[in-house]
């Protein structure tokens, strides 16, 4: 047994808001931008200096697709959509609608990878600030959330962490988006971590850039090579046998970025950890930037067209798949995405497929080998948490399963459910309801109306045009 030790202390109220939004990821950012333009006196928290999560500190990109699974029909619009218009208008994104299968900016990938957008992490940050800003959202930067503070069952607030010390911010009602579920976890809702039998979580990943490569010569390389299972796989194999490539990776993840010459790397495979341990996450990003200085030397021995590559950055933060799934008014399945299962509380359509790297071997990723339908729903239930009032969570600690969940957990589903979360929270506030028991046709409504796509059924009961 550990030692321990008793801490007890007043701590400061620094804030009191209508909704307190906490982390500032693709599902915080939609969060906080719907619920104040639904009304809400709206605080939002991050741990960093800036917004983003893993749009910014994570340096994980492109997004993923917002579109149905054959890449005909946007599903994923309202303020992901606005977001990525505005910072292809300052030269930041490229529209997905531009972006097909199997090209350089989805890493040559074809299933599941249809509709990409590209964008810079710099073009999040001033443009999601701004967003965040013109909406009427107070941030409070630097503040790492580290407790939950409840009346009984209810949620009250939380204790954030910073150069002020220990402090209590209140909200009528909170928007967990710490993607770990660290608010739900610490206010009593239950949760599971990992793969039902062992509970091993997909693997993390430390995302980086490199600079100086030749554009050219890696697409033609890749042209010539159709067979290889990803990028430069028979090299990686070769390399494997020579005892040259020590990442449990069967090849090379990568995406052009906007700058020629710039490509980012999601390569390294950092196994058996846990995102919500810190011990865990210390040892992460050891391996991961082990892993960055191996994979350097080997682009520049072996692959064509990285032979003069340059490290340009890595993360701020090692990139974390899965961690938390809380305990939810309903439990999102495989069988759901399967059969495209409606619900009369959809909050969010998507399309991206199961997505599931081994935290094992050197396997995974959207295959196709657990199928889902061409446009499966997410309802609000998923976000609402069992056992605590006054509480939504948002992201990838939504309620689902292992399997759904690495469909799901990608950004732009994200920042959908952060919006559905955000406008849900000002609405249950505006209302006096709890916002387990807040009338969800108004919810879809307001959605529909403020820009997100749920079909033509609710589009059309919402009164707008599809």
């Amino acid at each position: 047994m550990s030692a321990s030790i008793e801490y007890r202390r007043d701590l400061p109220v620094v804030a009191e808001t209508d909704v307190l939004v906490v982390g500032s990821g693709p599902a915080g950012l939609g969060a906080a931008i719907a619920s104040a333009r639904n009304g809400a006196r709206t605080l939002l928290t991050e741990r960093y200096g800036f917004l983003g999560g893993n749009l910014t500190a994570g340096l994980v990109g492109p997004c993923m697709t917002s579109y149905s699974l054959d890449g005909t029909t946007q599903l994923i619009r309202g303020i992901f959509e606005e977001m990525v218009l505005r910072m292809e208008r300052i030269g930041g994104a490229i529209h997905p609608s531009k972006i097909a299968a199997s090209t350089e900016y989805c890493g040559f990938i074809e299933y599941g990878h249809d509709k990409v957008t590209p964008f810079d992490p710099e073009a999040v940050k001033s443009v999601a600030m701004e967003m965040c800003l013109e909406a009427g959202v107070e941030l409070r930067l630097h503040t790492f959330v580290v407790d939950a503070v409840t009346n009984g069952d209810v949620l009250t607030g939380v204790v954030g962490a910073s150069k002020s010390g220990l402090e209590v911010i209140r909200g009528t009602v909170t928007v967990d988006c710490s993607a770990d579920g660290d608010v739900a976890a610490r206010a009593g809702v239950p949760f599971e971590i990992g793969r039902p039998g062992d509970g091993l979580t997909q693997p993390m990943t430390l995302f980086f850039r490199v600079a100086n490569v030749d554009d050219d010569r890696v697409k033609a390389y890749v042209k010539a090579h159709a067979d290889d299972y990803r990028p430069f796989s028979s090299l990686v194999q070769q390399a494997r046998a020579r005892g040259e490539f020590p990442i449990p990776r069967r090849g090379i993840g990568l995406y052009k970025t906007l700058e020629p010459g710039v490509w980012r790397i999601n390569t390294t495979r950092i196994q058996r950890l846990v995102g919500t341990s810190a011990s865990d996450l210390t040892l992460a990003e050891i391996e991961g930037r082990r892993q960055v200085d191996a994979l350097m030397a080997f682009f520049r021995k072996w692959l064509p067209g990285f032979e003069r590559c340059e490290l340009l950055d890595t993360a701020t933060q090692v990139g974390v798949r899965e961690s938390r799934r809380i305990a939810g008014e309903y439990t999102l399945t495989l069988a759901d995405l399967a059969r495209g299962a409606e619900f009369e509380d959809v909050v969010v359509l998507a399309g991206y497929p199961v997505d599931i790297h081994s935290p094992t071997g050197d396997d995974g990723g959207a295959t196709g080998e657990l199928q889902t339908a061409n446009i499966y729903q997410i309802p609000y239930r998923c976000l609402v948490p069992l056992k605590v009032e006054q509480l939504l969570v948002a992201g990838r600690s939504l309620a689902a399963t292992h399997e759904a969940l690495a469909a799901v957990r990608v950004m732009p589903p994200a920042m959908a459910m952060g919006q559905a979360a955000g406008t849900a929270a000002a609405l249950a506030v505006t209302t006096g309801t709890p916002p387990r028991r807040i009338p969800v046709s108004e919810l879809q409504a307001r959605l529909v109306r403020q820009g997100a796509y749920l079909g033509e059924r609710i589009g059309a009961r919402a009164g707008v045009g599809t």
